[in-house]
């Protein structure tokens, strides 16, 4: 299970053997724990949830385990820090690039202003939207077969958290209780 890229290793994942829930934590913990299982027997196969997602993580189990990079310090010292800018194209109407053009800073300036107040105004309906997603990917992947698993569904964009605890209540434990963690994740951090 190589692990190259430093973002993987800051990802919290939820593996789960069957449907029993082997471990969760930052991928290169949870990792090292799917290999222990592996090596110890593991019967079922092991899959690994990404928890912000709730999709599968596919690592290659063939590989070995490495230990997380070390944090990179900017090597310039003091000062400004790295932004981390990325120049990607963007399309808009001709009035658009006309009333950018106009706007202090130019237009790079002012469509950051525009997604920083975006992302302010929205974050809740966003935060729960990626909460319903998340559910929806992992249910679909290790509950898709099960007993009221559309109904489920339907409560889950509905928002309904009672009656999706009441018609995933017969669901394996583990199950039940990642797919309610991951669905109301946005009432966790309020």
């Amino acid at each position: 299970m190589l692990l190259t890229s430093g973002y993987y290793y800051h990802m919290n994942c939820t593996a789960f053997e069957g449907h029993k829930r082997v471990a969760a934590g930052p991928l290169h913990e949870v990792a090292v724990a799917v290999k222990n299982a592996r090596d110890g027997g593991a019967i079922s196969p092991i899959f690994i949830y990404d928890d912000t997602t709730g999709r599968i993580v596919d690592l290659d189990p063939r590989a070995s385990v490495s230990a997380p990079p070390p944090v990179e310090l900017d090597p310039r010292g003091r000062g400004r820090p790295r932004l981390g800018v990325v120049a990607r194209e963007v399309t808009l109407l001709p009035r658009h690039w006309d009333w950018l053009s106009t706007q202090p800073g130019g237009a790079s300036v002012a469509l950051r202003k525009l997604v920083e107040a975006a992302r302010r105004d929205n974050g809740d309906a966003d935060r729960r939207r990626a909460s319903q997603e998340a559910a929806y990917h992992f249910m679909s992947s290790i509950a898709g077969d099960f007993p009221g698993f559309e109904e489920a569904s339907r409560a889950l964009f509905a928002y309904d958290r009672r009656r999706f605890g009441d018609l995933i209540a017969g669901w394996p434990e583990d199950v039940r209780d990642h797919a309610i963690k991951l669905a109301f994740a946005d009432l966790e951090e309020a």
